[in-house]
């Protein structure tokens, strides 16, 4: 295997996770991980957990999305800074996973648990739940749009039988427009292959 084959897989998680709970000095910290693509998910789903909970003062969240580059974001909510997100993150971090979203909502229980509690308590939360949840090892694809005329069509398709390749969305007509999900480290092997039956037009989608 290739350096490049080595480098285009991530681990994250394969489900949601199970709520878990972290107690400490009457506080009550609930935390979950989920899977996410994009950053206009992670909107949706905090409002999921805020309506399950939504009494509490609290709702904290790490996430960290992509490979190289990757986009993170930390968020205390009203705690002090760096005493909850950070934590989260660095359990992410840890935990070796990308495309994941990990919230931790408290209750307060009447008891300050100063700063150093509160880190300790955000991150034995986030822990527990990248815990419980399944990891699972996905690869970095990029997706190609292939056209090519309907005459052609059965060597297409032995090339994607060949290459295990998925077809996100086709158009079959006299002319076809294939969209392909392609592991990125075979990327540029399956474009000159394509090329070489020279049966259409292929590029890469950004």
């Amino acid at each position: 295997m290739s350096p490049l084959e080595q480098n285009d897989t991530f681990q994250t998680i394969a489900y949601p996770t199970v709520e878990v709970l972290f107690k400490d000095k009457g506080s009550k910290f609930y935390g979950y991980a989920i899977p996410v693509s994009h950053e206009d998910e992670i909107d949706v789903e905090i409002q999921k957990i805020k309506a399950i909970h939504h009494k509490a003062r609290h709702y904290c969240y790490a996430y960290k999305i992509g490979g190289e580059p990757f986009v993170y974001r930390v968020n205390d909510d009203g705690e002090p800074s760096n005493s909850a997100g950070m934590p989260i993150y660095g359990q992410i971090l840890s935990h070796n996973l990308t495309n994941v979203l990990v919230v931790v909502v408290r209750y307060f229980g009447g008891v300050k648990l100063g700063v150093g509690g509160l880190i300790s308590a955000y991150r034995s939360a986030a822990n527990m739940a990248l815990e419980s949840s399944e990891k699972v090892e996905k690869t970095i694809d990029d997706i190609i749009e292939l056209k090519f005329d309907y005459a052609d069509l059965n060597k297409v398709m032995k090339m994607i039988k060949d290459y295990q390749l998925s077809i996100l969305k086709q158009d079959m007509q006299l002319s076809c427009v294939f969209l392909l999900e392609v592991r990125k480290s075979l990327t540029q092997e399956i474009i000159e292959n394509f090329s070489d039956l020279r049966i259409g037009q292929i590029r890469m989608i950004e």
